[in-house]
């Protein structure tokens, strides 16, 4: 039986879980793949993880590190706050309960059977693809898409149909790219759904990646682009071998845009998308998102403070940071709160709009007195739309276990 809190004294000797860990600036990231759990450490604590590794208690290791180091560190609180984290494996060979590994998609492909996918060559072959389609393009100007190729039925039905099953067989063929190669650095992925604001998605969680070489990290960051803009590719240069007449035709030009309408998606970083995660790697910062999330919240409360008198006492989070991370995470605190705000602003004024618009005509069209056909056009509206705004509400509703305990303690409040 394990130990939940285990006891860890001097002459101990603690056995680590398989970690990695790799130096990161003036700090090291250790952690575990499998659970995709992470800590930034100082020299000190690599020098303590690599002396455990090596089988030597905590007062022998305390003692190395102050003779080859020259420091004090105290390595028995050290190994105590590694097992809390789930660091450890066993102590004097007891057992120590942590959380299980976290599961992964698709475990049974391994590393080198995904090594394809972090070759050179790929993007040498996507810039070449890339630029036979332009050419295409130049001869042929009328394959230029544009949003009239989504109307490419009179059936609204058929044209939500296309745009839900291309759309998400594209986000999921998007999200395998991630997957695909972050398996191939070594990391445990998992595909999910998740939202964005209004946005409901897929994401592949690939934490770990961050202990591959720079290269692979931002292959895995722009994949799932790069995967948009090869389907937009091959669907212009099957296009100028089809007849603009023929459904085919009509069918890879909606494709053409539903591929690269999710392209901007991607630069919205205020909501850590693929463009966010390169950004976040090449500014060299820890948590671009939450830090400034956290710094916008800290601008809030003294804006309240100012107009309102509020006692509250706030203090500048940035100050704790590093000097680049710190002008980095300010001017994105800007870009969140005003990209945050475009976003839902224009959800309420074309989305919902739009979408009401869509539902009611549909609810109207249904009846006795209307065709076989257009009732079906209209259950299907209803279906593909009411499905879509449900399974984000479930999706949210899951991944905010706060709000909803929140909710339910009111609901019992008021009950009462």
């Amino acid at each position: 039986m394990t130990e939940p809190v285990p006891v860890v004294l001097p002459e101990s000797r603690v056995r680590l879980h398989d970690m990695a860990i790799r130096q990161d600036g003036d700090e090291w990231i250790t952690g575990r793949l499998d659970t995709r759990r992470f800590v930034a450490l100082p020299r000190a604590g690599a020098v303590a993880i690599e002396l455990f590794r090596a089988g030597h208690s905590i007062d022998e290791a305390a003692t190395r590190m102050a003779d080859t180091e020259g420091c004090v560190f105290d390595v028995l609180s050290f190994a105590r706050d590694l097992a809390a984290l789930g660091f450890v494996a066993d102590i004097d060979g007891r057992p120590v309960a942590s959380a299980p590994p976290l599961p992964a998609s698709f475990p049974r492909i391994r590393p080198e059977h995904a090594r394809f996918a972090l070759s050179p060559v790929f993007p040498v072959l996507l810039i070449g693809l890339m630029l036979v389609a332009t050419v295409a393009l130049v001869l042929r100007p009328g394959l230029l898409p544009s949003f009239h190729e989504l109307l490419w039925s009179s059936r609204g039905s058929a044209v939500l149909a296309l745009s839900a099953g291309a759309g998400w067989l594209l986000v999921y063929v998007h999200e395998l790219a991630h997957f695909i190669t972050a398996r191939a650095a070594g990391v445990h992925a998992r595909i999910q759904l998740s939202t964005r604001l209004q946005f409901l998605i897929a994401e592949t969680d690939i934490s770990g990646i961050e202990f591959a070489p720079r290269r692979h990290r931002l292959t895995a960051y722009l994949a799932g682009m790069a995967t948009n803009l090869s389907v937009a590719a091959v669907s212009v240069l099957i296009q100028a071998t089809t007849s603009p007449a023929t459904t085919v035709h009509r069918i890879l030009a909606a494709t053409l845009v539903i591929a690269l309408m999710s392209l901007p998606f991607e630069f919205m970083v205020f909501m850590r998308t693929d463009v966010y995660y390169v950004l976040q790697d090449v500014l060299a910062c820890r948590n671009l998102f939450g830090d400034g999330t956290a710094y916008a919240r800290y601008l809030g409360n003294r804006v309240r403070h100012t107009i309102f008198g509020s006692t509250t006492a706030t203090v500048d989070p940035s100050l704790g940071l590093p000097h680049h991370e710190r002008r980095a995470v300010r001017i994105y605190s800007v870009v969140v709160v005003v990209g945050t705000a475009l976003c839902l602003g224009m959800m309420a004024m074309f989305t919902v709009p739009a979408d009401l618009t869509l539902i009611s005509r549909a609810i109207t069209c249904i009846g006795l007195g209307q065709s076989l056909i257009t009732n079906l056009d209209s259950v299907v509206v209803l279906l593909i739309l009411g499905s879509v705004h449900t399974v984000w509400v479930l999706t949210w509703w899951r991944r905010h276990p706060g709000w909803v305990a929140c909710w339910r303690g009111r609901r019992r409040l008021r009950g009462a």
